[in-house]
């Protein structure tokens, strides 16, 4: 999230939210989030300033899931060199760094939301992930691109959609799918930014994207005012808005 604004990451903190420790199981999950984050940090170079942690989180005898949350503080150095995540002008091209066919499933929204599972083992090459990190920093810095958007809850139809939903502007794509389509679209694995650019300065970000080794996906053009991905949905902006921001309200009227 930092880096696609265009800030370096300095430090981060961390809340790790469990339930009760005495249980082997649970003290599995609070080591290995530890172990996890202390790699991650220290692989990215970004150290661990502060944290607590909220254990016994439980009812009538059932943790809840393991939940570490990580907060985190970055420096822009350039005001004028920063980045949001909605799309910007008509006819800008819009890539995807990082390995396109990377979805996998496991831990994600759909599996939940879709098939009522949570489940699999997410997995993440740090060193993949500070080439992409490394790659979108200095596109952002030196001005390449216009809208930078990291891919996380929901996968990459989601990130398109809040990108579009976000700068006002839809989407005219279409790219070959090799593996599942759920996966494609819903898969929530990392090291996958998108990436909006003029169509001049296409050339800058595939030199930029050979030089720091990462894989480059062009997924279409900004256009009118829909999120169209060809042979699969055409959908208007103004439908995919009131389902964003009124999600919640919605839920917990149907919940009532």
């Amino acid at each position: 999230n930092l880096v696609c604004t265009g800030a370096e990451p300095l430090a981060i903190t961390d809340c790790l939210n469990m339930g009760n420790p005495e249980r082997p199981e649970v003290y599995y999950q609070l080591r290995e989030c530890i172990r996890g984050m202390a790699a991650a940090c220290r692989r990215l170079n970004t150290p661990v300033i502060s944290g607590n942690v909220s254990l016994y989180n439980e009812t009538k005898g059932r943790a809840v899931h393991p939940t570490p949350v990580v907060g985190m503080v970055g420096l822009i150095e350039d005001i004028d060199h920063h980045c949001t995540s909605g799309f910007k002008d008509e006819g800008d091209e819009v890539f995807l760094l990082g390995n396109l066919d990377d979805g996998g499933l496991a831990g994600s929204e759909y599996l939940e939301v879709i098939h009522g599972l949570v489940a699999g083992r997410p997995l993440i090459d740090l060193d993949q992930e500070k080439r992409v990190q490394r790659c979108c920093l200095s596109l952002v810095r030196n001005g390449t691109v216009k809208s930078a958007h990291d891919c996380s809850d929901g996968g990459l139809a989601v990130a398109l959609a809040e990108s579009c939903l976000m700068g006002s502007a839809g989407l005219q794509g279409g790219w070959t799918i090799k593996g599942r389509l759920d996966e494609c679209l819903f898969g929530e694995a990392p090291s996958r930014i998108l990436v909006s650019v003029a169509p001049n300065r296409v050339a800058d970000v595939e030199k930029m994207a050979v030089w720091h080794k990462v894989g480059l996906t062009r997924l279409g053009v900004v256009r009118g005012k829909k999120l169209s991905i060809e042979g699969l949905f055409d959908l208007p902006l103004e439908e995919l808005g009131i389902a964003w921001r009124h999600g919640l309200e919605r839920a917990l009227r149907g919940s009532s």
